[in-house]
């Protein structure tokens, strides 16, 4: 059968990737053409986009970029209708994603929808787009499935977390030979993780690197994302105790002790691999005004919003500075802090449902394709 998927952002290309390696293997004979980046290429089929020149983030950003957003919306429905999938696959990237399936549905394209847009935190009246446009709806989150069968009376898939997927099947590193292989010595590390786009991550950096003179026994790592160049980090790696790593974003997690994570799904993969955290955000101005007065959510950290408490730390906006993110690192290297945030950890695992997600996903799709 003919795969066409699109997933606009790193965890999209992760998740699709394991998703294409569940498929072929219940259908050996799967073409694929894609939006999305290195993982899910390594895998096989035809990329047409990289998500690393698709994603806008906030508001003002999208606006400022709508020539660009407008323009790879009318290629993407082209480029569908020459290839003449048997099923569309979506993964998150709802801005874009949802205006396909609009269109789609019209063609009469199967629509699958894997890793549901956030609709629950804001736009909820895009559940009417979702019921109109989306055959079959995949979720990950526990909670989603009451969201969308009790709340909206719409029938979706819980199939557990993909996150759980990559984990399992990721091999512990040696911890002495990943810091000789990256130039690293033998202090105990702090993760920096400061996202995948541009925007954010000077943004990001500037403040979680203002604290690193406090802690010369320890070394800060900065995990590079493998879509942006070197040239962007730079400016963050002339202190004495600031190292870089790219691509190695899971090895680099498995080695540390503490992070300070950027949120988004990053949040949810440090927390798997048990490493305390602090998570922060702060963008721009006017998108962050426009955001808190539509978003309806307690938490920004899928960690707290899966657990529906504070586990995680969350410094967001101008509560991200240098003297709130000291306090909160002196927390977590804690001994008492940290063993409190390890045990919700374990629980939180248990409610994400276990491993297998990609295989179940892939075998309802296939499963659906074939029953029409």
């Amino acid at each position: 059968m003919k795969y066409y998927i699109i997933a606009g952002e790193a965890s999209g290309d992760l998740h699709g990737a394991n998703l294409m390696k569940s498929i072929i293997k219940k259908d050996p004979k799967a073409e694929f053409r894609f939006w999305g980046g290195d993982k899910m290429q390594q895998v096989g089929g035809k990329i047409v986009k990289h998500y690393r020149d698709l994603a806008f983030m906030g508001f003002w950003e999208v606006v400022t970029n709508l020539k660009t957003i407008l323009n790879n919306i009318h290629f993407c429905k082209k480029d569908i209708t020459d290839y003449q999938p048997d099923v569309l696959i979506f993964i998150d990237y709802p801005g874009f994603n949802m205006r396909i399936a609009k269109w789609a549905k019209q063609q009469k394209i199967q629509t699958d929808y894997y890793i549901s847009p956030q609709i629950w935190a804001w736009k909820e009246n895009r559940i009417k787009a979702i019921k109109r446009d989306i055959d079959n709806m995949y979720v990950i989150l526990p909670f989603e499935k009451d969201f969308y069968e009790k709340k909206h009376q719409f029938p979706v898939h819980f199939v557990g977390h993909p996150l759980l997927d990559a984990i399992t099947q990721y091999e512990k590193v040696d911890e002495i030979i990943f810091k000789q292989e990256n130039g690293l010595d033998s202090r105990p590390v702090i993760a920096l993780l400061p996202g995948s786009r541009k925007q954010e991550i000077s943004k990001m950096l500037s403040i979680m690197t203002s604290i690193t003179e406090s802690y010369n026994k320890y070394q800060f790592i900065i995990a590079g994302a493998p879509s942006q160049e070197l040239s962007i980090y730079k400016q963050f790696l002339d202190k004495e105790n600031v190292r870089f790593v790219s691509g190695k974003t899971y090895e680099l997690l498995s080695i540390s002790t503490v992070a300070i994570v950027t949120s988004g799904t990053a949040t949810l993969e440090t927390a798997l691999f048990n490493v305390p955290e602090v998570v922060c955000y702060k963008g721009n101005w006017l998108s962050y005004q426009i955001a808190k007065r539509i978003i309806n959510l307690k938490y920004i950290s899928l960690v707290n919003l899966i657990m529906d408490k504070p586990v995680v730390t969350e410094l967001i906006q101008n509560e991200f500075n240098k003297a709130n993110l000291k306090i909160e690192l002196n927390k977590i290297l804690d001994k008492n802090n940290r063993e409190r945030m390890l045990k919700d950890y374990s629980e939180l695992r248990k409610k994400l449902g276990g491993s297998g997600a990609s295989d179940r996903t892939a075998e309802l799709i296939i499963n659906s394709v074939n029953y029409k």
